[in-house]
């Protein structure tokens, strides 16, 4: 890895905690209540707003109450997209006048919203209107991201609590954390981001004359509010992109300082969970052992795919143009990349998004070398927990902790605890559900695809090539995240709904379980700490829990790795 890329990492980690540890404060401060009275005429509206919806927002909620409340608003959420897509032909802000959108899409876009996840499987500024952008995707930016926060408050109530029988009011977290967190953070953002050049407008489509004439290569360019969804795209590590390029149109993603700014937007809020678990456990040290292992793993993630890009193309190398020395390659495989941000921006951009389960994509994944673009695979099927979306990120490294946790009491023949409850049969199955939903999504879905004429149809590539984009797919859906490896043409009814359950599956069959485990911590006591305690907050727990991560998360899909990037990468090799 060049020294450009190493300082462009210890700047990027530099600032991120620098950001993040504020933040986390502020987040543990919404989690618990405990708002400056400054905030004091938005709480009363808040308070007439739980009124007017019949809540009693003192009443704390069981696990299974809370997570009913969960599932019914966002089946809604879904019911509300789905409809706003198709009327979308006989409603306002329709300047371009695009009909409604197809029955399976609309579907799939849906579901794939109020997961978080973003797959996009069409081209947002031909398909969707202005209205849909805001207030079908745009709200759901919000109400996904905050659904995944809510999760992680109440997980981090249920280790805190000193035997409780709730786990937090989900309207309460949701409506605060909209508020509060989501809201503001997206406002700033989005104001940075027009002084950069993300437009910012109501305009229709613009028709322009390039300079080859009007009659040999007229060109249209796409309008819209595009620096408001584009906030809370990476605020909310949600990655749906207004235009089809995505993070990398220019619209959206203007200059070098947007796109630095947009890496440390997707990993602010995840980055300051980990310190608000810290501090609502009461213990910062819990949070930074977690947070210790996140960054580990992101730094060796990043050096692999970044030192794998700068390599170049293997086959141009094979032709003697190599990536220091010919002029076609000088630094390293631009194919599919943006030549205002390289390599090493592209690389640190994909390492981001896929750590996170963001999806906004700079740089096309398709385009990467065999083993550069199976980083970011293999970062999505670790279970997105290197930081990770917010909120699902820290539950879900949790439940890895959990699991290292169980794996050392065996070793040393006790009953394994964390943060002083005790890890029993009931957490342990949680967790094992927890684990292995995503991974039997993945790689039955795969399967499915593979020996589907429909499925099969889809990739854009023969062999093992065309068979990591359908990989890839899966893992994007059922992990959440929401990026593609863009050769699958995936806007089929057989894709959209293979996809909108892998999507939905993978988002609420972690989530469901995850409540579960929160629940049953809250209602045990914490024990006192022993000398036989393991201690949690050290360098030994460090290793352990990434080595779990890594074991674990990487396990199952080790076959079907093999028969996609390495075997890709051996018949490059071969043919030099």
């Amino acid at each position: 890895m060049s020294a450009q890329a190493w300082i462009q990492l210890a700047v990027f980690l530099a600032l991120l905690m620098l950001l993040a540890w504020p933040l986390g404060r502020w987040l543990a401060a919404v989690a618990e209540g405990h708002l400056p009275r400054a905030l004091a005429p938005l709480g009363r509206t808040e308070s007439a707003l739980y009124r007017a919806a019949g809540i009693d927002a003192v009443a704390g909620m069981g696990w299974k109450a809370y997570a009913l409340a969960l599932l019914a608003f966002n089946a809604l959420g879904t019911l509300a997209v789905y409809a706003l897509q198709r009327l979308q032909g006989g409603l306002p802000l329709n300047p371009q006048r695009l009909p409604g959108v197809g029955a399976d899409s609309s579907f799939n876009t849906a579901v794939s919203f109020v997961s978080n996840t973003n797959w996009q499987g069409y081209a947002g500024e031909a398909t969707m209107s202005h209205l849909t952008q805001m207030l079908a995707l745009g709200v759901q930016n919000f109400l996904s991201a905050a659904t995944g926060i809510a999760v992680a408050f109440a997980l981090i109530r249920g280790f805190a609590a000193r035997s409780s029988s709730a786990i937090g009011n989900f309207w309460v977290d949701v409506t605060r954390i909209t508020a509060y967190v989501l809201l503001p953070l997206s406002l700033v953002f989005a104001v940075f981001l027009v002084s950069q050049g993300v437009i910012q407008n109501f305009q229709p489509d613009q028709d322009v004359t390039t300079l080859e004439g009007a009659a040999i290569a007229p060109q249209t360019l796409a309008m819209g509010p595009v620096a408001s969804q584009e906030a809370i795209k990476m605020i909310g590590t949600n990655g749906g992109g207004f235009f089809n390029a995505n993070s990398a149109h220019p619209y959206e993603n203007p200059t070098p300082l947007s796109n630095f700014a947009q890496m440390l937007a997707i990993f602010l809020v995840p980055a300051g969970l980990v310190f608000a678990f810290g501090r609502m456990v009461g213990d910062s040290r819990q949070g930074g052992a977690l947070l210790a292992a996140m960054t580990l793993i992101f730094v060796l993630a990043v050096v692999a795919v970044t030192s794998l890009e700068q390599q170049g193309n293997p086959q141009l190398a094979a032709l003697g143009i190599d990536a220091t020395e010919g002029a076609l390659q000088p630094g390293g495989n631009m194919e599919g990349k943006e030549a205002r941000f390289g390599v090493a921006a592209s690389a640190l951009f994909a390492a981001v998004t896929t750590a996170a389960s963001c999806g906004a994509v700079n740089a096309m994944h398709d385009s990467f070398t065999p083993l550069g673009g199976a980083v970011p695979l293999m970062l999505m099927q670790l279970g997105e927990v290197v930081f990770g979306g917010v909120g699902s990120g820290l539950y879900g490294m949790l439940v890895f902790a959990i699991l290292t946790v169980f794996i050392a009491g065996l070793m040393i023949g006790r009953t394994p605890e964390y943060l002083g409850k005790k890890i029993e049969p009931y957490e342990m199955k949680m967790t094992a559900v927890v684990i292995l939903v995503t991974p039997l999504l993945v790689l039955l879905g795969t399967a499915v695809a593979l020996t589907s004429p429909a499925g099969a149809a889809g990739p854009g590539n023969p062999g093992p090539h065309g068979y990591t984009e359908i990989l890839y797919a899966l893992s994007s859906a059922a992990n959440n995240n929401g990026s593609a490896f863009a050769g699958l043409s995936a806007n089929t009814p057989f894709y959209n709904l293979l996809l909108a359950v892998a999507m939905w599956c993978g988002r609420f069959g972690v989530i469901v379980p995850v409540l579960a485990i929160a629940g049953s911590l809250a209602a045990k006591k914490r024990l006192p700490v022993t000398a036989g305690t393991l201690p949690t907050h050290g360098p030994l727990f460090v290793a352990l829990l990434i080595g779990t991560v890594l074991l674990v998360g990487l396990l199952n899909y080790i076959p079907a790795l093999a028969l996609g990037p390495v075997v890709e990468h051996l018949m490059q090799a071969a043919a030099r």
